[in-house]
């Protein structure tokens, strides 16, 4: 079984949206909180995807809104990017942690997890019709472009991929976790600063 199961056909954001609370696509819901969805532009431009929700989107419901969900909202707006006008989501749509005592510790999903969870981001897709999805980490660029993709190999090229296209980049987390924070987050907000001039042409 995959989320394919439960993707409404031709259905826009709102019903994919409520149909995706009932995901039962991988074994990820069991112990996981809501499903956490997209969320942004009807018609945007930009899609940025991410890996998964973390421990705090998991607890809300929505996507990016902890520290790596922060740092992103600064390198956006430092890039010139309003994240008002863009989409959010993730690759797999549920929090894959371990616990250790009271704390949830992220744990990175497997491909069978990810593949699953492909369906609610090809809808999402076919719903917005962007121009650009910018991928934030390795399980993002590889959930479109493949599991031997390497962004060390690809980071800030813009790839066509399916009718748009594809920017790598990192994770705002890998910046929280670099050593030189500051040397890597002016990195990521310089490969951000390439999407404008791009989609004006």
């Amino acid at each position: 079984m995959t989320a394919a199961d439960f993707v409404p056909q031709h259905a826009g954001l709102p019903g994919l949206r409520k149909a995706a609370r009932d995901c039962h696509g991988c074994a990820l819901y069991r112990f996981a909180g809501p499903t956490v969805f997209g969320e942004g532009r009807a018609d945007a431009d930009i899609v940025l995807l991410g890996e998964q929700p973390g421990d705090q989107e998991d607890r809300v419901g929505h996507p990016f809104v902890g520290p790596a969900g922060r740092l992103l909202d600064r390198a956006l707006a430092d890039a010139g990017i309003d994240r008002d006008q863009v989409y959010v989501t993730n690759a797999v749509k549920h929090f894959k942690f371990t616990e250790r005592g009271k704390r949830r510790i992220h744990q990175q999903p497997n491909r069978t997890e990810v593949v699953a969870c492909a369906p609610w981001f090809d809808a999402e897709i076919r719903a917005i019709g962007p121009r650009l999805v910018v991928c934030l980490g390795a399980v993002a660029a590889q959930s479109l472009l493949g599991p031997s993709f390497r962004i060390t190999s690809h980071r800030g090229q813009f790839l066509p991929h399916a009718g748009y296209l594809v920017l790598p980049t990192v994770h705002p987390a890998s910046v929280l976790r670099n050593p030189d924070r500051d040397r890597a987050y002016l990195a990521f907000v310089a490969d951000l600063k390439c999407v404008a001039p791009r989609l004006a042409r």
